[in-house]
Protein backbone atom coordinates (compact mmCIF):
# COMPACT_ATOMS: atom_id res chain seq x y z
CA UNK A 1 0.00 0.00 0.00
CA UNK A 2 2.89 2.38 0.80
CA UNK A 3 4.51 1.65 -2.57
CA UNK A 4 1.20 2.30 -4.33
CA UNK A 5 0.80 5.66 -2.54
CA UNK A 6 4.35 6.58 -3.53
CA UNK A 7 3.60 5.76 -7.19
CA UNK A 8 0.39 7.82 -7.08
CA UNK A 9 2.23 10.73 -5.47
CA UNK A 10 5.03 10.59 -8.08
CA UNK A 11 2.48 10.40 -10.88
CA UNK A 12 0.67 13.47 -9.51
CA UNK A 13 3.97 15.35 -9.26
CA UNK A 14 4.85 14.41 -12.83
CA UNK A 15 1.46 15.62 -14.10
CA UNK A 16 1.84 18.89 -12.18
CA UNK A 17 5.32 19.36 -13.63
CA UNK A 18 3.97 18.82 -17.17
CA UNK A 19 1.17 21.31 -16.55
CA UNK A 20 3.68 23.86 -15.23
CA UNK A 21 5.88 23.41 -18.32
CA UNK A 22 2.83 23.73 -20.58
CA UNK A 23 1.71 26.93 -18.86
CA UNK A 24 5.25 28.35 -19.10
CA UNK A 25 5.16 27.78 -22.87
CA UNK A 26 1.89 29.70 -23.28
CA UNK A 27 2.03 33.37 -24.28
CA UNK A 28 2.57 35.28 -21.06
CA UNK A 29 4.05 32.20 -19.39
CA UNK A 30 7.27 32.37 -17.46
CA UNK A 31 9.47 31.53 -20.45
CA UNK A 32 8.04 34.18 -22.74
CA UNK A 33 9.26 37.77 -22.87
CA UNK A 34 5.93 38.98 -21.49
CA UNK A 35 6.07 36.99 -18.28
CA UNK A 36 4.44 38.39 -15.20
CA UNK A 37 6.93 38.66 -12.36
CA UNK A 38 6.34 36.61 -9.25
CA UNK A 39 4.19 38.57 -6.84
CA UNK A 40 5.95 40.07 -3.87
CA UNK A 41 4.83 39.11 -0.40
CA UNK A 42 3.48 41.90 1.82
CA UNK A 43 6.53 41.45 4.09
CA UNK A 44 8.91 41.89 1.14
CA UNK A 45 7.05 45.00 -0.02
CA UNK A 46 7.24 46.51 3.50
CA UNK A 47 10.98 45.75 3.65
CA UNK A 48 11.61 47.41 0.27
CA UNK A 49 9.63 50.52 1.24
CA UNK A 50 11.00 50.92 4.75
CA UNK A 51 12.57 54.33 5.27
CA UNK A 52 10.52 56.08 2.55
CA UNK A 53 10.30 59.87 2.97
CA UNK A 54 6.97 61.04 4.47
CA UNK A 55 5.25 62.11 1.20
CA UNK A 56 5.95 58.69 -0.31
CA UNK A 57 5.22 56.81 2.92
CA UNK A 58 1.76 58.40 2.93
CA UNK A 59 1.13 56.72 -0.45
CA UNK A 60 2.25 53.37 0.89
CA UNK A 61 -0.08 53.77 3.88
CA UNK A 62 -2.93 53.98 1.36
CA UNK A 63 -1.71 51.06 -0.76
CA UNK A 64 -4.58 49.37 -2.56
CA UNK A 65 -7.07 52.08 -1.56
CA UNK A 66 -9.60 53.51 -4.00
CA UNK A 67 -9.81 57.23 -3.30
CA UNK A 68 -12.55 59.72 -4.13
CA UNK A 69 -12.15 63.41 -4.92
CA UNK A 70 -11.43 63.39 -8.64
CA UNK A 71 -9.21 66.00 -10.25
CA UNK A 72 -9.11 68.27 -7.19
CA UNK A 73 -7.84 65.48 -4.92
CA UNK A 74 -5.30 64.29 -7.48
CA UNK A 75 -3.98 67.82 -8.02
CA UNK A 76 -3.60 68.26 -4.24
CA UNK A 77 -1.71 64.96 -4.03
CA UNK A 78 0.58 65.93 -6.89
CA UNK A 79 1.29 69.27 -5.19
CA UNK A 80 2.23 67.37 -2.00
CA UNK A 81 4.61 65.25 -4.10
CA UNK A 82 6.40 68.22 -5.67
CA UNK A 83 10.08 67.45 -6.12
CA UNK A 84 9.49 63.69 -6.50
CA UNK A 85 9.18 61.81 -9.78
CA UNK A 86 5.65 60.49 -10.28
CA UNK A 87 4.29 57.53 -12.26
CA UNK A 88 0.52 57.48 -12.87
CA UNK A 89 -1.06 54.33 -14.29
CA UNK A 90 -4.58 54.49 -15.74
CA UNK A 91 -6.38 51.15 -15.47
CA UNK A 92 -9.83 49.57 -15.20
CA UNK A 93 -11.03 46.30 -13.70
CA UNK A 94 -12.50 45.15 -17.04
CA UNK A 95 -9.23 45.82 -18.90
CA UNK A 96 -7.37 42.56 -19.66
CA UNK A 97 -4.03 44.28 -20.50
CA UNK A 98 -4.28 46.17 -17.18
CA UNK A 99 -4.51 42.88 -15.31
CA UNK A 100 -1.55 41.54 -17.26
CA UNK A 101 0.71 44.47 -16.34
CA UNK A 102 -0.28 44.92 -12.67
CA UNK A 103 2.36 42.44 -11.46
CA UNK A 104 5.01 44.65 -13.07
CA UNK A 105 3.55 47.70 -11.30
CA UNK A 106 3.49 45.87 -7.97
CA UNK A 107 7.19 45.08 -8.27
CA UNK A 108 8.33 48.43 -9.71
CA UNK A 109 6.36 50.45 -7.15
CA UNK A 110 7.97 48.47 -4.33
CA UNK A 111 11.48 48.61 -5.76
CA UNK A 112 11.37 52.33 -6.66
CA UNK A 113 8.89 53.40 -3.97
CA UNK A 114 11.47 55.14 -1.79
CA UNK A 115 12.35 57.50 -4.66
CA UNK A 116 9.35 57.56 -6.99
CA UNK A 117 5.66 58.23 -6.27
CA UNK A 118 3.26 55.77 -7.92
CA UNK A 119 -0.45 56.51 -8.30
CA UNK A 120 -3.33 54.84 -10.11
CA UNK A 121 -6.45 56.13 -11.81
CA UNK A 122 -9.30 53.63 -12.04
CA UNK A 123 -10.83 55.16 -15.16
CA UNK A 124 -14.20 54.31 -16.66
CA UNK A 125 -15.12 51.55 -14.19
CA UNK A 126 -18.90 51.44 -13.83
CA UNK A 127 -18.67 49.63 -10.51
CA UNK A 128 -16.63 50.71 -7.52
CA UNK A 129 -17.06 47.18 -6.13
CA UNK A 130 -15.41 45.68 -9.25
CA UNK A 131 -12.52 48.12 -8.89
CA UNK A 132 -12.02 47.22 -5.22
CA UNK A 133 -12.13 43.50 -6.04
CA UNK A 134 -9.50 44.10 -8.74
CA UNK A 135 -7.22 45.91 -6.27
CA UNK A 136 -7.65 43.12 -3.74
CA UNK A 137 -6.62 40.56 -6.37
CA UNK A 138 -3.69 42.66 -7.60
CA UNK A 139 -2.32 44.44 -4.49
CA UNK A 140 -0.03 47.40 -5.05
CA UNK A 141 1.72 49.74 -2.60
CA UNK A 142 -0.05 52.90 -3.77
CA UNK A 143 -3.62 54.22 -3.98
CA UNK A 144 -5.77 54.80 -7.03
CA UNK A 145 -8.32 57.53 -7.66
CA UNK A 146 -11.79 56.40 -8.69
CA UNK A 147 -12.80 57.98 -12.01
CA UNK A 148 -16.25 56.61 -12.89
CA UNK A 149 -16.76 58.94 -15.87
CA UNK A 150 -13.29 58.44 -17.34
CA UNK A 151 -12.80 62.21 -17.63
CA UNK A 152 -9.96 62.42 -15.09
CA UNK A 153 -8.07 59.60 -16.80
CA UNK A 154 -8.50 61.24 -20.18
CA UNK A 155 -7.41 64.61 -18.80
CA UNK A 156 -4.25 63.20 -17.19
CA UNK A 157 -3.23 60.83 -20.00
CA UNK A 158 -4.59 62.74 -23.00
CA UNK A 159 -6.11 59.44 -24.13
CA UNK A 160 -9.33 57.44 -23.99
CA UNK A 161 -7.22 54.27 -24.21
CA UNK A 162 -6.55 51.95 -21.25
CA UNK A 163 -3.95 51.20 -19.93
CA UNK A 164 -1.89 54.36 -20.21
CA UNK A 165 1.03 55.37 -17.98
CA UNK A 166 2.31 58.89 -17.43
CA UNK A 167 5.87 59.51 -16.20
CA UNK A 168 6.36 62.91 -14.59
CA UNK A 169 9.98 63.85 -13.78
CA UNK A 170 10.69 66.44 -11.07
CA UNK A 171 11.90 68.78 -13.82
CA UNK A 172 10.96 68.55 -17.46
CA UNK A 173 7.99 67.32 -19.42
CA UNK A 174 5.78 64.27 -18.78
CA UNK A 175 6.10 61.24 -21.01
CA UNK A 176 2.97 59.23 -21.88
CA UNK A 177 3.19 55.51 -22.65
CA UNK A 178 0.07 54.02 -24.25
CA UNK A 179 -0.62 50.33 -23.91
CA UNK A 180 0.41 47.45 -21.72
CA UNK A 181 3.91 47.09 -20.31
CA UNK A 182 5.10 43.72 -21.61
CA UNK A 183 7.29 43.04 -18.58
CA UNK A 184 8.79 44.58 -15.46
CA UNK A 185 12.10 45.18 -17.26
CA UNK A 186 10.48 47.56 -19.75
CA UNK A 187 8.66 49.35 -16.92
CA UNK A 188 11.89 49.65 -14.91
CA UNK A 189 13.72 51.10 -17.91
CA UNK A 190 10.98 53.67 -18.47
CA UNK A 191 10.91 54.62 -14.79
CA UNK A 192 14.66 55.23 -14.97
CA UNK A 193 14.53 57.09 -18.28
CA UNK A 194 11.38 59.17 -17.98
CA UNK A 195 10.64 59.56 -14.25
CA UNK A 196 14.14 59.57 -12.77
CA UNK A 197 15.61 61.21 -15.87
CA UNK A 198 18.63 58.91 -15.61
Amino acid sequence: MTARRAIVALTCLAVLALIAVGVAELPGGSRSGTSAPARLTPARVRALLEGSPPPLASLHDQGGALLEGGARALRARLAALKGYPVVINKWASWCVPCKAEFGAFQRASAEYGRRVAFLGIDSGDSSRADALAFLKSFPVSYPSYYDHSGSLGEQITDSTFTPVTVFIPPHGHPFIYQGQFPDVGKLDRDVERYALDA
